[in-house]
Formats: C-alpha cells, structure tokens, sequence
C-alpha cells in the first residue's frame, strides 16, 4: 500500500517555497516531487534549492505527469479556481491556498467538479491541522469555559507594496480576503455555526482601493463575534474566546512559529490580574507539515479533508456579506 502522496506544486510562490514546501518535506505522508513555474528557470531554481526532483516550465506540462498525486495551489487568488479545476481534471486532488475562491458562485462551481473527477479539494487553513486549535476545539466541547458568547480577533501587517499582489484590487487583495478569513473561518470554528447576519465597516487605500482596514461583528445563534484586520498596521495577532465561566486565548493564532513552542491561556475569571490563568504550552511542530499530512492522509485513508469545499463556500459567504454591508451600511446576511 501507498504511504506516501507524491505532490506537485503550482508556481514558484513565496509561500511555497519559504514556508509550505520545506515543511512539507518533512511529512510523514508526503513527498514534493515536483514544482512547476512559467519561466522554468524559475523552477529549476526553486526545485534545486529545495530539493525538488522535477521542474516543469509551465503548469501544463506537471499537472500532465501521472506520477503526481495531489497538486498544491498557491497562485494568486484569482488563479485558485482556474487552475484548482484543471488540477481536477487531469485526476490529481487539490489542496489550494485560501482563500479558495474570489467569489461564491466560483467556489461552489468546485462541487460539481470534485463531483465529476471524484478527486478531494480542500482549502488550506492550515490552522485546522495544527494541535492549539484542535486543543481549542476539545475545551469548547468540554464547556471548560461554560457557553461560548463572544470571540474577539485581530489580524494585521504593514505592507504598503504598490507592486505586491495583496495590494491589487483585480487580482483578490486586500485585508479581508488575504488575512481577515483567517478571523471569519475562526469564528466559524469557534461557534461551530454560520452567523446569520453581519455587519462590516471599511477603510480604503486611496490609491490601490483595497480595503486596507476591516472590522466586522459577526451575529451567530450562539453569541457574537468581532474583529479587525489591516494591511497597513503594526503587525499583530491574537483570538480570545469568552465564555460564562472563563476566556481562552491563542498567543499567535495564525503564523504560529515553527521553532519554538505555542501557548494558549485558561483564565478562569479569578480576578482581573490574571492569577485565574493556566498556561498550556504545545511542543514544536510545523502546522504546514501537519497540513500536507492531513490531506495525504484523508486521500490515501478515503476519509474527509480538514476543510472541504462546502466550508469554504460558507467562508466565502460570510467574506462577501461583510463587503455588501460596508457598502449597504446595514446588517446582510450569508447566502449560504
């Protein structure tokens, strides 16, 4: 039996290359086998500095290989369909970067097709892999902070890059989209719900027009969340979770570091000084290993990857509601 998934990677992106591969590298289930660009200097580059054994001159050429098992998608935003599709098509499951889609009709355009090919298409929120957030999810579950009302994020980094991608309107920049679904897709996994209406208000780049600060109160079933992300602040992260009897709170939610331990805090409300508070702390280890591995795993076991389209379809929705509102001016309510 096949243990290892042998991957193929689109472009040569800074994400990939930096963070994703590398760690992938080093799973238990995968191995990188080859790396695809437009210009295949660039990809011979990037495969002998990683590497990689193949390097392909464009996406064609990769996604054509029959040795290749699942393709890893980090092209620009508005790419992750397109191409998401073709990976399907030539019967190679998919693992895209978030978020998947620039729109809802373009994500769920992904069902019929992961219907048709029979391949598994999941959305990388990397965090869903990684053990603070599974942590989180088992205290919920447990009440160890009585009933759930209230989350609270914040998401930001300074990047005023006329040349960056994530500072193009056309192409999927901005806050909301780039980092702000992080805090919308944990805000779903918090309430384990979908918010029944939202509010947004947003900042504009005068010159670039992407939203460059977002704040959003998300109403659920539950209880409430709020947040605030930016391309142009102080970088900065955290999610606090607050219950009737106690608050949890995730250190570095998101970019979680690879070399040294995380943390979260219990505060059991004891007194404001924070003597209430435990600390518990998780052993070093790549969330981007633990991603590739979880969907090699859910491939080569037939189980269920860590975030399916349908999840994203739902992100999306939210994403999109919070743009109509701050255009509105009034409270909007996900499609989905």
């Amino acid at each position: 039996m096949q243990n290892k998934l042998r991957w193929g990677v689109l472009s040569t992106a800074s994400i990939g290359l930096k963070k994703v591969l590398p760690a992938m590298q080093q799973g238990q289930y995968t191995t990188v086998a080859a790396i695809a660009s437009r210009d295949l200097a660039k990809a011979r580059k990037a495969a002998a500095a990683l590497g990689i054994p193949t390097a392909y001159g464009s996406y064609e050429e990769l996604l054509a290989d029959p040795t290749i098992d699942v393709v890893y998608n980090p092209l620009p935003n508005q790419l992750h369909v397109p191409w998401t599709i073709r990976a399907a098509e030539a019967g190679k499951h998919v693992l895209c970067e978030k978020p998947l889609s620039l729109t809802v009709a373009e994500a769920e355009s992904l069902l019929a097709v992961r219907s048709r090919t029979g391949v598994k298409i999941g959305e990388a929120f990397m965090i869903r892999s990684y053990p603070q957030w599974l942590r989180l999810r088992e205290l919920l579950d447990e009440r160890r902070i009585g009933e759930l009302r209230s989350i609270v994020g914040f998401f930001s980094y300074f990047n005023v890059d006329p040349s960056n991608i994530r500072n193009h309107i056309e192409f999927g920049g901005g806050a909301l989209m780039d980092i702000g679904c992080y805090l919308v897709h944990a805000s779903r996994f918090g309430f384990a719900a979908q918010p029944t209406r939202v509010v947004g208000c947003i900042d504009r780049d005068p010159k670039t027009r992407i939203d460059r600060l977002t704040s959003a109160i998300l109403d659920f079933p539950g209880g409430q969340s709020i947040f605030t992300c930016s391309t142009q602040l102080v970088p900065y992260q955290r999610m606090q979770f607050l219950g009737t009897r106690g608050r949890i709170e995730i250190e570095i939610p998101f970019n979680a570091p690879p070399d040294r331990p995380t943390r979260i805090f219990i505060d059991d409300g004891g007194d404001l000084s924070g003597s209430g508070i435990t600390t518990e702390t998780f052993p070093v280890c790549n969330q981007y290993t633990l991603q590739g591995d979880a969907f090699s795993k859910a491939v080569l076991d037939g189980g269920e990857v860590p975030v399916a389209v349908e999840d994203a379809i739902k992100n999306m929705a939210v994403i999109e509601a919070i743009f109509h509102s701050a255009n509105s001016g009034q409270w909007e309510s996900p499609l989905r």
